[in-house]
C-alpha cells in the first residue's frame, strides 16, 4: 500500500521496532487518517524522532484489562496500528498538529528500555500482512446489513448522514471510517481493531451497534456519547 510518498509492499518494508503513542479510546485502521494534537513533551520528542527517521508511529490503547501502578506508563493492549506521519504543522506555542495514515496492525512484543522519554516496542506484523492489500475482503462484507444498522442508529439518535457520499464510498473505506467515528468505548474500539478481517470488523460493528440500540430501547432513551 502507499502512504504519502512511501510504499509498503510487504511486512519486510516495516521496521521491527516502533515508538508507540498510548491513547485511550482512539482508533487507527489501515488506509484511514487520524489527526492528532501533540502537546506533551515526550510525544513532541517522538514526533521529532519520527520526522527525522521513517515517519512511523504505532498507535495503541492502554490495556482495558490490566491496571498499571504507574498512570504515566500504563500496560498496553496487545494489538496496535502503525501509521505514517503524512502531514504536520507547528503551532508556534510548542505543539504539533499531525496526521497519521494507517498502514497495518501489529502485535506488540517486548517493550524496550528507552531513555528518550517515549515508549518503544518490538513489533510483529506477520498476522496482519493482508492489511497491506487495499480492499482485501470487501466482497465478503454485508454492506446492506451495515447500512441498515447505520440508518437505525442515526434514526434513533436524530442524526443525519450524507447518504450520497456513503453510497459512493468503497466498502473498506466505509467500514473503517464508521469504526473510527463510532462513539463507543475503549473495549469496543479494541475489538474492532483486533477483528481478523474486514468482514469480521463489519460484523463486530453491527453487533455492537445493535446491542447499543437494544439497551437504548430498554432504557427508554439513547446512549449517544
Amino acid at each position: 500500500m502507499q502512504a504519502g510518498n512511501a510504499i509498503y509492499e510487504t511486512i519486510a518494508d516495516l521496521p521491527p521496532v516502533l515508538p508507540v503513542f498510548p491513547l485511550e479510546g482512539v482508533l487507527l485502521l489501515p488506509r484511514t487518517q487520524l489527526p492528532l494534537n501533540i502537546f506533551e513533551q515526550r510525544y513532541i520528542d517522538m514526533v521529532d524522532t519520527a520526522l527525522a527517521g521513517n515517519r512511523l508511529i504505532g498507535m495503541v490503547q492502554p490495556s482495558p484489562d490490566r491496571i498499571s501502578d504507574d498512570p504515566e506508563s500504563p500496560h498496553l493492549a496487545s494489538v496496535g496500528c502503525v501509521g505514517r506521519l503524512t502531514s504536520f504543522q507547528e503551532t508556534g506555542d510548542g505543539r504539533y498538529l499531525i496526521t497519521l495514515q494507517g498502514i497495518t496492525r501489529f502485535a506488540l512484543g517486548k517493550e524496550l528500555q528507552s531513555f528518550s522519554g517515549f515508549r518503544q516496542v518490538e513489533c510483529d506484523f506477520a498476522a496482519f500482512s493482508h492489511d497491506l492489500r487495499c480492499g482485501e475482503g470487501e466482497e465478503e462484507v454485508d454492506r446492506t446489513g451495515l447500512l441498515r444498522t447505520l440508518r437505525s442508529y442515526l434514526d434513533a439518535n436524530n442524526l443525519e448522514a450524507d447518504w450520497q457520499s456513503v453510497s459512493e464510498a468503497e466498502t473498506e473505506v466505509l467500514v473503517n471510517a464508521l469504526c473510527m467515528m463510532c462513539p463507543y468505548g475503549p473495549q469496543e474500539k479494541q475489538a474492532l481493531l483486533e477483528a481478523r478481517d474486514l468482514k469480521t470488523r463489519a460484523e463486530t460493528l453491527i453487533a455492537i451497534t445493535e446491542m447499543d440500540l437494544a439497551r437504548s430501547e430498554n432504557d427508554g432513551g439513547t446512549t449517544l456519547q
